[in-house]
């Protein structure tokens, strides 16, 4: 065998092994060693996953309305699982001149709420003595026709209190006074009631009674036992 052919051999033999590597590796980087393909590839799903997480844990915010002695009364936007005191809080808090002993303070808020802070003096002049206590939470509830949502409730079980009328009483057909025998219903709540069923026609099931303004849930869950159409 000549010089010449053993060369060749030799050659081939080199180019054959090199083009097998190349091949080699071409297949390995291909699919074993491009991860940046493979994450852009799920990023955009893992994107979609996370905002679609954000938007179901973004809390609800309701508009509460506190007036009288807090520092700065006025409308303020908390979230739905804030309670009285959280948003006497964000209102700067109390004056020295407040008297909160008919409010409750761990109250719930509820999306249009009206709070209002009184004075000592106006508490003091809700009724001249103590055993009227009854008497004094209901001044609370409605003062100059302003509802004060932040109230104590007559009865903590949400009822109607001993003594009073709990014969149901139709949404449509009832008179401002047979309304107010309702938990929670005072006079202006009962005559915004009237005012509804005359603008709107008359209430078609219980539950509408939410679309007039200042009733909501935790009015509908005092009354609904109590309320027909």
């Amino acid at each position: 065998m000549s010089f010449h052919y053993r060369y060749r051999k030799v050659l081939l033999g080199f180019a054959l092994t090199l083009v097998i590597t190349l091949s080699s590796m071409g297949i390995y980087f291909k699919f074993f060693r491009s991860p940046s393909k493979i994450t852009k590839e799920k990023m955009p799903v893992l994107a979609s996953v996370t905002e679609t997480e954000k938007e179901t844990l973004e809390e609800e915010k309701y508009y509460v309305d506190i007036k009288g002695q807090v520092v700065n009364p006025g409308l303020y936007q908390v979230s739905s699982t804030a309670r009285v005191m959280d948003v006497i809080n964000v209102a700067g808090g109390l004056l020295e001149t407040s008297d909160t002993s008919v409010m409750n303070l761990g109250k719930q808020v509820f999306d249009e709420m009206v709070i209002v802070v009184y004075s000592k003096d106006e508490v003091a002049n809700f009724v001249k003595t103590k055993e009227e206590e009854i008497q004094k939470i209901e001044q609370c509830q409605e003062q100059n026709n302003i509802v004060n949502d932040a109230c104590i409730d007559l009865d903590s079980k949400d009822e109607i209190p001993e003594g009073q009328e709990t014969s149901m009483v139709s949404i449509n057909q009832g008179t401002k006074e047979q309304l107010m025998t309702l938990p929670g219903i005072g006079e202006a709540k009962a005559e915004d009631i009237i005012t509804y069923r005359e603008e709107n026609g008359l209430f078609e099931k219980i539950e509408d009674i939410m679309n007039v303004s200042g009733i909501g849930e935790a009015v509908f869950a005092k009354i609904k036992d109590y309320i027909t159409v």
